[in-house]
């Protein structure tokens, strides 16, 4: 619906058959744990996430996975954090203390303002660092930049071995739905294999919650919903208006539908 000042209401039906697909990454990241989104309360999601994010880990690296402390990266991963480590039977530590006049890195413009960024909002407690195997839990990764600065930070408050995991599947495809996604070649897991994306990060592993396992730590709290947008992860968008070009950039179609217009003189 678009209404403008003095002027007619204009109104597109998207979709003949309209039904609930919430979109994944808003119970990860962008949501508040005290939300209620959708009969969902996130807190209980993402407890859900760090459940499967600590089974994805002992599938993994088994029992003797060496892990000393799981760290958070604040805010939004602490329950996922939280809930992995009790899990995983290890000491859940803050290590990083956040500068609360710092914006959302993500959604900062520009990769040398997202890397100044970390710094500025971030400090160590280098006592929960150094001599240990530290794993570093995120809700993502998306271009890396946080996750890059983070590993350098651990690395030099003293860390012996460093492993990050991402309570989200790795982000391989440009968002359309109002997230600053504009082409692959931002991504860092665009081609890229774990390992490959450890290299890069500094990290001595990698790990990713899968795509299955985070829409059902999801769906537990609600059976009703079949299915949610994961285009970022998936690359399949809902709208079927989106054309994933070869250079990694979208084009985007004419949306099928009928526009029609309604005067609201008397409404």
């Amino acid at each position: 619906i678009l209404i403008r000042p003095r002027q007619e209401l204009i109104s597109m039906i998207c979709h003949d058959a309209p039904r609930l697909t919430p979109c994944l990454f808003e119970y990860v990241y962008f949501s508040r744990p005290d939300s209620m989104m959708n009969g969902i309360s996130v807190y209980e999601a993402q407890l859900e996430m760090g459940r499967k994010l600590a089974q994805k880990i002992l599938r993994k690296f088994g029992q003797d996975h060496g892990i000393d402390v799981v760290i958070a990266v604040p805010d939004t991963s602490r329950p996922i954090a939280l809930q992995c480590a009790y899990c995983i039977n290890k000491p859940y530590r803050e290590g990083f203390i956040k500068n609360r006049y710092v914006a959302r890195t993500f959604i900062m413009p520009g990769q040398h303002l997202r890397r100044k960024g970390v710094r500025m909002k971030l400090n160590t407690i280098k006592t929960e660092f150094k001599g240990k195997n530290v794993m570093l839990v995120d809700d993502s990764i998306v271009r890396g930049t946080t996750a890059t600065e983070l590993v350098a930070m651990a690395r030099d408050a003293g860390a012996k071995k460093v492993i990050f995991a991402s309570a989200s599947p790795q982000v391989r495809f440009p968002n359309v739905y109002g997230i600053n996604i504009s082409s692959q070649s931002e991504l860092i897991a665009h081609d890229r294999t774990p390992e490959q994306i450890a290299d890069k990060l500094g990290a001595d592993h990698v790990l990713f919650q899968d795509l299955q396992d985070l829409e059902d730590a999801v769906r537990s709290l609600n059976p009703v919903i079949s299915n949610f947008e994961s285009s970022v992860f998936s690359g399949s968008y809902i709208t079927n208006d989106v054309v994933l070009q070869h250079d990694g950039k979208l084009l985007f179609t004419p949306c099928a539908s009928s526009l029609s217009s309604s005067n609201m003189a008397n409404s």
